[in-house]
C-alpha cells in the first residue's frame, strides 16, 4: 500500500501544508516555467504549480506554438532543445508557395504576394513533454492539476509579504510556504489574490469597468488545429474566383443559414475603439501552419462587442468558452462545406483553455508605458540591455529602449515578482509587442534570478539591488 505523504504542518488559515520551499511559482507558463528553472539552477529549493498537464501556458495548453529565433537564456536552450527533439516544423514558399500575402495567413498576410518567407512553429504537446522533463532534470517540485485560489499573508513593515499560497488538488486544499513568490500566472491572478492594486482589461481601474466602448479588453481567443487541409486547392480557388478573402464563399453559406453573425464578422473602423483592427473583427479565416504539411491552427477570437472580462467575471469566463466552442465547430463546418482543400479536413485539437490577451495589470514601483518606449528611455535598474521592438500601433515603428527592474515588483506586497502579461506596464504597450513568448521566457528568467539572490542575501525582491542587465 501506497502511503500518503504527511503534511509539514497547518497554515494559520487551517490550511494543511505540504510543500516549504525557497521559492514557489504560481504559474507553468513561459514566465513561471523560465522563473522556476532559474531559481532551481541557482541553487533554491523550488516548487511550481499548474492548473494544466504541462508548463507552456498558452503556447502549449493554447496550442499558439510560435516559435522565435533565441534571444538568449533559457529561451535559446529551449528553442534549441525543440529542436533536437523533432517539435519544430518551418513552412517556406517551396512547401507553402501560395502562403505569402495570402490574406489568410494569420502571421505573414503582410508579405509581398510569392516572397520567401519562413514560418516555424512548434508541436505544443511535444514542446510541452520537452518542458516538462526540464523541470525534472532541474530538480524543481511541479505540481500539475493543481488551480490556485488564495494566499496567506503577513504584515511585514510598511507593506505585507506572502506568506503560503493556497491550491486545490485532487487531494483537497492544500498550502505551500515560501519565502519569494512569483506571478506566472499571465492574469496577474496572485496580485489580485493579494488585494493589491491593478488596471482591468481595457485600461481602466477595476471598480470602473463598464459596457462602455471605451472600456472594452482587447478580446481574448481560442486556438484550434485542423489536419488534412490541401491549401494549394484553397489558393487555386482564390486566384481562380478572384476570391481572396473567401467572401463568395462566406457570403452564400450566410445566406444558406451556414454562418452565425458572430463568425466572419466585419472589422470595426471609423474610430469605435481604441486598438485599431487588430483582432476587432475577423472578417474571414485566419490561420497558420503548424506540425508539418496539412496541419494549420486558426484563430477565434471573443467578439469585441461582447466586453468580456474573462480573467475576473466567472459568467464572462464560461460565455467564452461555450461561445467559441460554438463557433469553432460552425467555422468547421463551414470550411469542409464550402472551401476547396478543406472537403477532408478535421478538427485535430482545441485549446485547453481561452486566451486572455488583457486582463489585469498590476502596478508596481515603476509603470511602463508606451510612452517609455517612444521616447526610448533609459534606466538605472534596466534588466536587459536597450532592446529594439516593432510596435504595429505606430505604423511599425521600432524603438530602442530599457525596462526597470521595478516593474516586477507590484505594489503593496514586498516578496512578490512579477512575469510575462502580469508585469507592471500598460495594457496597449504589453498589447503591442511585450508578450510573446521570447519576451516573457526572458522575465521569468529575470524574476527567478532576482528570487535566488533575495533568498540567498535574505532580503525581499523589493530590497535587492539591480544594477545590471542580465540579457
Amino acid at each position: 500500500m501506497i502511503e500518503r505523504e504527511q503534511p509539514l504542518g497547518i497554515s494559520p488559515g487551517g490550511v494543511p501544508v505540504v510543500a516549504d520551499v525557497d521559492v514557489v511559482v504560481i504559474g507553468g507558463g513561459p514566465g513561471g516555467f523560465a522563473a522556476a528553472l532559474r531559481a532551481r539552477r541557482e541553487g533554491c529549493t523550488v516548487v511550481m504549480v499548474e492548473r494544466f498537464d504541462m508548463p507552456g501556458g498558452v503556447h502549449t495548453s493554447g496550442l499558439q506554438g510560435a516559435a522565435n529565433t533565441g534571444v538568449g537564456g533559457i529561451h535559446t536552450e529551449l528553442m534549441d532543445r525543440f529542436d533536437r527533439e523533432g517539435c519544430l516544423y518551418t513552412a517556406d514558399e517551396i512547401s507553402l508557395p501560395d502562403w505569402a500575402g495570402n490574406p489568410l495567413a494569420h502571421y505573414d498576410h503582410y508579405l509581398a504576394p510569392g516572397s520567401p518567407f519562413k514560418r516555424t512553429s512548434f508541436n505544443p504537446d511535444g514542446a510541452g513533454n520537452v518542458m516538462v522533463r526540464m523541470l525534472e532534470e532541474a530538480g524543481v517540485q511541479a505540481i500539475y492539476g493543481a488551480s490556485f485560489v488564495d494566499v496567506e499573508m503577513d504584515r511585514d513593515g510598511e507593506g505585507r509579504r506572502i506568506t503560503h499560497a493556497i491550491i486545490e488538488t485532487v487531494a483537497g486544499r492544500q498550502a505551500l510556504r515560501g519565502r519569494v513568490f512569483v506571478e506566472g500566472t499571465g492574469t496577474a491572478e496572485v496580485v489580485a489574490r493579494c488585494g493589491a492594486p491593478f488596471v482591468s482589461g481595457g485600461g481602466r481601474q477595476p471598480e470602473t469597468v463598464t459596457a462602455d466602448p471605451e472600456q472594452r479588453p482587447i478580446p481574448g481567443g481560442l486556438l484550434w488545429i485542423m489536419n488534412g487541409v490541401d491549401f494549394a486547392q484553397t489558393a487555386a480557388y482564390q486566384r481562380q474566383e478572384n476570391d481572396p478573402t473567401l467572401s463568395r464563399l462566406i457570403n452564400k453559406a450566410r445566406a444558406a443559414g451556414d454562418i452565425p453573425p458572430e463568425l466572419y464578422r466585419p472589422r470595426m473602423d471609423g474610430g469605435k475603439n481604441v486598438y485599431g483592427e487588430h483582432y476587432i473583427g475577423h472578417p474571414t479565416v485566419d490561420m497558420s501552419p503548424i506540425h508539418g504539411p496539412g496541419s494549420f491552427i486558426l484563430w477565434q477570437n471573443v467578439p469585441y462587442e461582447w466586453a468580456l472580462h474573462m480573467d475576473e467575471d466567472a459568467a464572462h469566463a464560461s460565455r467564452a468558452k461555450v461561445e467559441l466552442r460554438r463557433l469553432i465547430h460552425a467555422e468547421a463546418r463551414f470550411l469542409t462545406k464550402y472551401v476547396p482543400g478543406f472537403q477532408n479536413a478535421v478538427i485535430a485539437h482545441v485549446g485547453r483553455y481561452v486566451g486572455v490577451r488583457d486582463g489585469r495589470h498590476p502596478i508596481g514601483e515603476y509603470v511602463f508605458s508606451i510612452d517609455d518606449a517612444r521616447q526610448e528611455r533609459r534606466f538605472p535598474d534596466a534588466v536587459t540591455r536597450p532592446m529594439t521592438k516593432t510596435f504595429f500601433w505606430d505604423a511599425y515603428r521600432k524603438y530602442t529602449f530599457e525596462v526597470p527592474y521595478r516593474c516586477f515588483l507590484p505594489k503593496e506586497v514586498n516578496n512578490l515578482l512579477l512575469t510575462g502579461a502580469s508585469l507592471s506596464f500598460t495594457f496597449e504597450t504589453i498589447f503591442m509587442v511585450m508578450r510573446n513568448f521570447p519576451w516573457c521566457t526572458q522575465t521569468g528568467e529575470i524574476a527567478g534570478l532576482a528570487a535566488a539572490r533575495s533568498v540567498q542575501a535574505g532580503i525581499t525582491p523589493k530590497q535587492l539591488p539591480w544594477t545590471e542587465p542580465l540579457f
